[in-house]
This record gives structure tokens, C-alpha cells and sequence, in this order.
């Protein structure tokens, strides 16, 4: 049983070996769409264009206009003369946000504080203009409490030190990263054998192996261990994409190791089921979208998973990439050990299992 296995896994990793094409695909999704989704898709809001009208003219309100652009966030537009002006800036697109400094600014900085101003934000994207809207409230708190007079009580609000753990710079490139390398995971170990096995299906092969001695879990294991040995082989080059963006890999390289292979456990056994279930290339190929959409949009990787509504949450217990997104990230951002990581490694062995022996049963009745 063993020569006749090992001669079968032999003519798979031949076959899949030989495939230029996968090949080139596999390190496409792990390296270069990896890089370009996380150099493309950000959160992270920079160079809003902002347009500061000066209605006071005094050093305090020329000294807030320049502490808008002292940072990345924001980039002049330009001073409008007026408000309408402003607001004529924003219809037209000019501007995404507009600073109204009205006149008696100063004053009521150091007579009557806090001093007010008017913030206009276009608010097509609900996004842009609400990070935008922080961005300037923050500026403007920080200003008004410094330049506020002695005793008052902007001067004696507490000023909290905050300490932001695991992402200190608060960027989304770090999770962009790392999610996009657990979907490249996920396309692979679901594209992959369902390709591989409708490929035996339109050359007629399928019938010829099963003429042979060859036993259906025999096949179905040298279907599967090929794509498994290259998932595991692609972490490699996905790390220098991670190291290139900067994201440290704390915690330990045979953890994350162990835990991507029972993550391709589950990703291999949805590619069979898609395999055992179309006839032809394209159907595979079609249905294999429509399965990974869903599995990715229940992942967290688009949409945080706790804005989902309850339903919705309480299914996406049932992504495999959910629960590997969470090991992913906490390895890689946290340092998290199996000590903390125990209950994803658990819920992937089951989703595992289930899944294998579904697929298993599928392919031994097709």
C-alpha cells in the first residue's frame, strides 16, 4: 500500500509541479496581490484637503491654521475669503473639509474660553469625513488647552497618557497585511484541488485511476497533500511581504507553522467538496468565488465582525479564515502562544475534521 500510495503522491506533486501556471498563482495571491491590496486598500485617512478661512487675523488664529498641516493628515486647499466661499469649495470638491476661525477668536480664547469655530466636512464618504471630523477636533482640543489661560478649567483638565499596544503607529497596514496573507491562504487551499480534481474529470483520467488498484483514500490523500506541502511552502515568501511593510513576527514561527496547516485542512476540504459538486473548470471556478466571498466577508477582514448583526456574527463561527485571521494576528502583532491561542487552534481541528470527512465521503460516492 505504501509504494502504491507513494507512486500516486508521486504523479500528483509531479502533475501539480509541472503546472506553471498555479504555480505562478500561488506566489502571485501570497506575494504580489498581498502587496498591492495592502499598498491600495487602507483606512488610514491622509492628505484630506482642508480650506481654513481666517476671519480674526490674530497670531493664535494664524498659529491653529499652521497646526493643521503640521501633520500628514491634512493638506491646504487654500484660504477661502468666506464661509460661502468655503462651502462653494466642498459643493465643488476642492475641499473635503473647511475651518471657519471666526472673528473675537483670540479673545475668547484668553477672556472667555473655549473659544468656538465652525468645522464644514463633505460627507459623501461617511468615512473620510468622519476620521477627518477626529482629526480636527483633536488639533483644536489640544490648541484650546494649551493657549488657554492659567487656572481655567481647560487648563486643569486631565491629560491622559495613552499607550497604544501591539499597533503603536495605528496604522491599517498591519492588519491589511496579515489578512490578505490569510486569504491568499484560503484562495489556495480552496482553488487548488478543485481545479485539480475537475482537470482529471475533462481529460477522463478520473475513470483511468479508478480502474487501478489505487484506493479512493489513497487518491483523496494525494490530492490533497500536494496543495497542503505548498501552503505551507508559500508562508515563506509571505513573510518577507510582511517584513517589508515593517510587521514584526513576535511570537513563534512553528506555532504559526502548525496552525496554517490545520487552517489548510479546512480550505483543502471545501476545494473537494467544490470538485466532487462541478463538471467543468469554469463551474469550479465560479462557484469557488461565490463560496470565498461569503467565507471572507464572515472573516472580519472587510467588515468588523462585532458591527455585523447577531445572526451574522453567530454564523461566521462557521469561517475557518475568522478563526485563523485571529491566529495570524495574534502571533504576529501580539506574541500570543498556544497558552492563548488554544481556542482557535481547537475550533480549526474541529472545523477540520468535519470538513475532511465530509469532503472525504463526498469524493468516495463520486
Amino acid at each position: 500500500m505504501l509504494s502504491r500510495f507513494g507512486s500516486l503522491l508521486l504523479k500528483e506533486s509531479i502533475q501539480f509541479f509541472r503546472d506553471r501556471v498555479v504555480l505562478a498563482l500561488i506566489m502571485f495571491l501570497y506575494v504580489i496581490d498581498s502587496a498591492m491590496c495592502t499598498l491600495a486598500l487602507s483606512y488610514d485617512v491622509k492628505n484630506v484637503s482642508l480650506a481654513v478661512v481666517d476671519e480674526d487675523g490674530t497670531y493664535e488664529s494664524r498659529d491653529l491654521d499652521k497646526r493643521f498641516f503640521a501633520t500628514p493628515e491634512f493638506i491646504p486647499a487654500g484660504h477661502p475669503a468666506s464661509e460661502r466661499e468655503a462651502a462653494e469649495w466642498l459643493q465643488s470638491g476642492k475641499a473635503i473639509a473647511a475651518v471657519i476661525i471666526p472673528r473675537g477668536f483670540a479673545h475668547d480664547l484668553v477672556v472667555a474660553p473655549p473659544a468656538r469655530l465652525q468645522v464644514l466636512i463633505d460627507g459623501t464618504n461617511s468615512n473620510t469625513a468622519l476620521i477627518a471630523r477626529g482629526y480636527v477636533l483633536r488639533i483644536v482640543q489640544l490648541f484650546q488647552a494649551e493657549k488657554a489661560p492659567a487656572g481655567s478649567a481647560e487648563q486643569a483638565m486631565a491629560h491622559p497618557v495613552v499607550r497604544v499596544w501591539f499597533n503603536p503607529s495605528l496604522t491599517f497596514t498591519s492588519f491589511m497585511v496579515l489578512s490578505m496573507i490569510a486569504t491568499a491562504a484560503m484562495m489556495v487551499g480552496l482553488l487548488q484541488p478543485a481545479a485539480s480534481i475537475v482537470r482529471e474529470k475533462e481529460a477522463g483520467t478520473i475513470e483511468q485511476l479508478m480502474l487501478t488498484p489505487i484506493r479512493t483514500g489513497e487518491l483523496f490523500l494525494a490530492k490533497t497533500l500536494p496543495t497542503l506541502a505548498t501552503g505551507l511552502i508559500a508562508v515563506f515568501p509571505s513573510l518577507l511581504v510582511a517584513y517589508w511593510f515593517g510587521v514584526p513576527l513576535r511570537g513563534s514561527l512553528l506555532l504559526f507553522l502548525a496552525l496554517t496547516a490545520l487552517f489548510l485542512v479546512s480550505a483543502i476540504a471545501l476545494g473537494v467538496l467544490l470538485g466532487t459538486v462541478t463538471q467543468t473548470l469554469q463551474q469550479a471556478l465560479l462557484l469557488s468565488f461565490l463560496w470565498l466571498f461569503s467565507v471572507v466577508f464572515l472573516s472580519g477582514t472587510l467588515v468588523p465582525i462585532d458591527s455585523m448583526p447577531a445572526f451574522l456574527r453567530t454564523l461566521s463561527l462557521l469561517s475557518p479564515l475568522r478563526h485563523y485571521l485571529d491566529v495570524t494576528l495574534g502571533i504576529f502583532l501580539k506574541g500570543s502562544g498556544i497558552a492563548e491561542l488554544w481556542p482557535q487552534a481547537a475550533i480549526l481541528a474541529g472545523l477540520g475534521t468535519v470538513l475532511y470527512g465530509l469532503a472525504w465521503l463526498r469524493f468516495a460516492r463520486r
